[in-house]
């Protein structure tokens, strides 16, 4: 916020000409870009005054962000994930392959359309010993949670963190664009798996490869036990699952949206929640307590936004668009869209949170995109991979130390073991965007 600040008193001020284009949508027009003659300059007061402002503005989505933190500690505390993840691992116990892929897919999943990330490190330890005992390591473990999630981030249908938040941002209708997000994310699953399978090959024929060979520090504990996948936690599930399909169809033919999502998923805390016999004060203990741990994510967006207003007072985000949109238009629509891939990918170190990042640079990127050919589809897309992907290695993803933490995996070992996958999914990635461009994704 400071630095957009002390921006606004360095840049000059201006515009680009906009219209309407036939979706509706106000876009900029190239080369339309003038600098204002005269410039005002923001008080430093202004620094405080637009906090409450921004709240105000993202007030919408940071209290669907709550419920749906709320919502999901519901459904986790009626046993029905842990109940599921249990099922798979003792049906596919005895054949790792299929373990390690349906596992990863699960994680895949639940993050594409829950947006599900902080609820995976409970299950760190579970996996960790689950591998071990199949005579693989502490990394296969987490690779498999790690991959399949930032995966799932990469190529979201639903999510309510990043996806719903950058298209509100860009002007797009919610979870349009689904079709290409979906057929991405097989070959993105096969080379995800790919690594982290013949990483696990190489352990189980000499554990003395393993990259954290003789240093793991938590595999003898004692992994929780899993609830039983009972009558009750199947139908909270297919509760879960019947939710999503309405919010697909919700948005498609009714124009559903943040209201509208809360709302349903306020029904299913209470469908799920007696379902489970939870019981009233339970489902409020629950859903209070995963709204609070949300909260940090929820003041990140609030924040976030006031840094897109500050350069919106201070009259220089077209400016700063204008800036950045010159060197890509010099290259090409394909090459720009894999430029803003790459943009994204270097902010994320800095704003790890997706919906704090979509916030962020959805206002200089979506208006990039018109400028230099890219339509804002593919701006949301290079967006998600950004995110998606580079939350793989990122030290400031709290997500990510949390989960190496807790299976005692060192920063180093777990950088040479990510970092070629990294670079192949980005090698894909900005294949995957040249392609978006050249049949004109939307």
């Amino acid at each position: 916020m400071a630095a957009a600040l002390i921006l606004t008193w360095i840049l000059p001020s201006g515009e680009f000409s906009t219209e309407e284009n036939e979706f509706g949508r106000e876009v900029v027009i190239p080369g339309t870009f003038e600098a204002f003659d005269e410039k005002e300059y923001l008080h430093p007061t202004s620094i405080f005054t637009v906090v409450p402002r921004a709240f105000a503005d993202a007030q919408g989505i940071i209290f669907f962000v709550l419920i749906i933190g709320g919502a999901l500690a519901v459904v986790r505390q009626t046993g029905a994930i842990d109940a599921l993840l249990g099922k798979m691992i003792t049906t596919f116990g005895n054949v790792p392959g299929p373990l390690l892929f349906f596992t990863m897919f699960a994680f895949a999943v639940a993050s594409a359309t829950l947006g599900m990330a902080e609820e995976y490190i409970p299950f760190a330890i579970i996996l960790v010993s689950m591998c071990v005992a199949l005579k693989m390591d502490s990394i296969t473990a987490i690779g498999t949670m790690v991959v399949g999630y930032c995966i799932g981030y990469a190529v979201a249908v639903l999510n309510p963190f990043t996806l719903l938040v950058a298209q509100d941002v860009a002007g797009l209708e919610p979870t349009s664009g689904a079709w290409f997000r979906i057929v991405l994310a097989f070959p993105l699953l096969a080379i995800g798996f790919h690594h982290v399978w013949k990483y696990a090959r190489i352990v189980r024929t000499n554990p003395e490869k393993s990259l954290v060979y003789g240093i793991e520090g938590n595999i003898h504990q004692k992994a929780p036990e899993f609830p039983e996948l009972s009558l009750k936690t199947i139908s909270v599930l297919l509760a879960t699952i019947v939710a999503l399909i309405v919010v697909v169809v919700g948005i498609a033919l009714y124009g559903w949206y943040l209201v509208e999502l809360g709302a349903l998923f306020l029904g299913l805390t209470i469908v799920a929640g007696l379902i489970a016999g939870l019981g009233v004060n339970k489902m409020a203990e629950a859903f209070g307590k995963g709204a609070a741990e949300l909260t940090g994510t929820a003041l990140l967006i609030g924040f976030a936004r006031s840094i897109a207003l500050i350069m919106e007072d201070g009259e220089i985000l077209h400016t700063v668009v204008n800036y950045l949109a010159t060197p890509l238009a010099a290259v090409g629509p394909e090459l720009a869209a894999v430029g803003m891939l790459m943009i994204q990918s270097v902010l994320n170190f800095f704003i790890p949170s997706g919906s704090g990042q979509a916030l962020v640079t959805m206002p200089l990127m979506a208006p990039i995109g018109d400028l230099v050919g890219v339509s804002r589809q593919i701006s949301v897309l290079a967006f998600q991979f950004g995110d998606g992907l580079m939350n793989m290695i990122v030290p400031t993803n709290p997500v990510l130390m949390g989960i190496l933490g807790l299976a005692s995996i060192p920063y180093d070992k777990w950088f040479r073991f990510i970092m070629p996958l990294l670079l192949k999914l980005l090698v894909f990635c900005s294949i995957a965007l040249v392609i978006a461009v050249v049949i004109g994704y939307t």
